[in-house]
């Protein structure tokens, strides 16, 4: 950037603040003002950060945004990790917005899918969490940043308390380029615990009339955890988890990791397995993790972001996961993506379809979820160096030729043969290929995790050992072998099928030793929430939804 433009938009961002004039007193505005603050400090063209995380969300800023009329807010380019509220899909509707672009819609999957239909979802590109943040220092800087924080001080510094996740990535580029950063607090108070945003990169600030929303996203009530899912936990257990000593790794969200969480204490344990495996995790507190981690299986984790209810439970194991000397849980998304890259041996995740190459995606003709951080996470990052037991034993087995990587990061795909309604989640081809999606995407598919990062992936029928396979069509075999009586699965050989067993390619649950009679939730160390909230001690405190006693 020449001086002369560093000139004008350091004076563009004065113009812009002054315009603010007596709306402000000092950093602080009222929150009737707000309205006329957005329409003095936003401009056509601006690049604009929502914040819009997993659970924090900017909701003050973005309902009094999306109150605005078209005159006031026009041909704004949108970016921001995660499109959950209601209020960001009505600035669509409303057509302020001539691009976005984003990385996950997980709760408006359904109403993006509708507006691309429309035409009234102009999409830039679905990124991976730090791919966005990457290009907030790049080509996508933020002109005016809409942040949210737990308390502000007096002098205008910014407290995030559980939830840093994706702040200080949205705060400093802005700040940094002569952007505009307005952050709504929960409260502004005399002295804050300590500082995660100085007040030198902060421009305005109002206390919101209501709690910033926090979505409970990480939480899965034990009680909804099927057979189904506990013989496959049982599976991934003896066929993943002790097969490669797999000691780092994240799980991704949903009943079938959370089931595998809560075989520790128990299936685990009775395996001897305890110190051997899932001792380092990146992940967020899950309170499916309480057990495990009250019965010493968990030595470390490092979470993206908090969940909610558990605030009492983190402080109270700071010898398991990170904390201020205040007794505030630290989270941080991009380096927790960078953690799951870089520090794990092993990614455990899900989809909603998986093609008969392995490669899956959560984008159908009628829901756009967009990826989040599972592509970072799920692929082979060819930067890393630091060889452990996992990582050296998947990569023997997957790159057997001389002058290959010696290693290899296991990246796990864990579903059931058809999601809800019978719809199988083994399809020949993905919808994301569908020509009016790519068309959308600028002729890209949305595809999530490539089969050829994938290594394993488990279903109720077995696992199927991808790396292993030496061929296309030895893939795609094992592949139908444990896709059960989907369309895809129904076309497998039984004579290959038995070669890729005799070979250890494809395991069923007998041979790997498991019966699937002792699948049962019975095995479960907690069978609902009540039984989280005995083993954290009193200390977890469930969101309102979960809770019905």
């Amino acid at each position: 950037m020449s001086t002369a433009t560093r000139a004008a938009r350091r004076a563009n961002k004065a113009e812009r603040v002054a315009k603010v004039g007596r709306l402000a007193r000092g950093k602080f505005v009222s929150a009737a003002s707000v309205p006329q603050v957005l329409k003095r400090i936003i401009e056509p063209g601006d690049i604009v950060c929502l914040e819009g995380d997993n659970q924090k969300q900017a909701d003050f800023l973005a309902n009094q945004l999306a109150a605005l009329d078209k005159k006031d807010l026009r041909d704004i380019h949108l970016v921001m990790s995660c499109i959950t509220l209601p209020a960001h899909i009505a600035l669509f509707k409303k057509g302020m917005i001539r691009q976005v672009d984003f990385c996950y819609a997980g709760p408006q999957g359904t109403a993006v899918a509708d507006l691309v239909k429309a035409k009234k979802f102009p999409v830039g590109a679905i990124h991976t969490y730090n791919e966005l943040f990457a290009r907030f220092y790049v080509d996508l800087t933020p002109r005016v940043a809409l942040v949210a924080a737990a308390q502000a001080d007096r002098k205008g510094n910014l407290y995030l308390a559980a939830n840093t996740e994706d702040t200080p990535a949205v705060v400093e580029p802005t700040a940094f380029s002569d952007g505009i950063v307005f952050a709504q607090v929960n409260e502004i108070v005399d002295k804050i615990p300590h500082i995660d945003i100085p007040a030198d990169q902060v421009d305005l600030i109002v206390q919101a009339p209501y709690p910033m929303h926090l979505q409970a996203l990480f939480t899965r009530d034990p009680a909804a955890i099927t057979d189904v899912q506990v013989l496959m936990a049982m599976v991934a257990l003896r066929g993943i988890y002790e097969k490669y000593e797999v000691q780092s790794l994240n799980h991704g969200v949903g009943f079938n990791t959370a089931a595998i969480e809560l075989l520790l204490p128990t299936y685990g344990e009775r395996l001897g397995l305890k110190g051997k495996i899932c001792k380092h995790w990146v992940v967020n507190p899950l309170p499916t993790m309480i057990p495990a981690i009250e019965s010493g299986w968990v030595e470390s984790v490092f979470a993206f972001g908090g969940e909610v209810g558990m605030e009492r439970y983190t402080a109270a194991r700071s010898d398991v996961f990170f904390t201020g000397r205040d007794g505030g849980f630290h989270s941080n998304r991009p380096m927790g993506q960078l953690a799951g890259l870089y520090g794990i041996d092993m990614f455990i995740g899900a989809s909603l379809q998986i093609d008969i190459n392995g490669n899956s995606s959560t984008v159908s003709k009628n829901r756009i979820t967009g990826y989040g951080g599972a592509p970072n996470m799920g692929c082979q990052p060819t930067g890393r160096r630091h060889p452990t037991k996992a990582w050296l034993k998947a990569g023997a087995e997957a790159n057997p030729g001389p002058g290959t990587s010696p290693g290899r990061k296991l990246v796990v795909q864990m579903v059931e043969t058809f999601q809800a309604g019978r719809v199988p989640t083994f399809v020949e081809e993905l919808d994301a290929q569908d020509p009016s999606i790519r068309k959308a995407l600028h002729g890209v598919a949305p595809v999530m995790i490539y089969g050829d990062d994938v290594t394993h992936i488990v279903t109720e029928e077995g696992i199927a050992n991808l790396a292993a396979c030496r061929s296309v069509a030895e893939r795609q075999a094992a592949i139908r072998a444990v896709a059960g009586y989907t369309p895809v699965g129904l076309k497998r050989s039984k004579r290959t099928t038995a070669d890729l067993r005799a070979r250890g390619i494809v395991q069923l649950p007998e041979d790997l030793g498991i019966s699937p009679r002792e699948a049962s939730r019975g095995l479960l160390a907690a069978q609902d929430i009540k039984g989280l909230v005995r083993w954290s001690q009193g200390l977890y405190d469930p969101p309102p939804q979960f809770v019905d006693w």
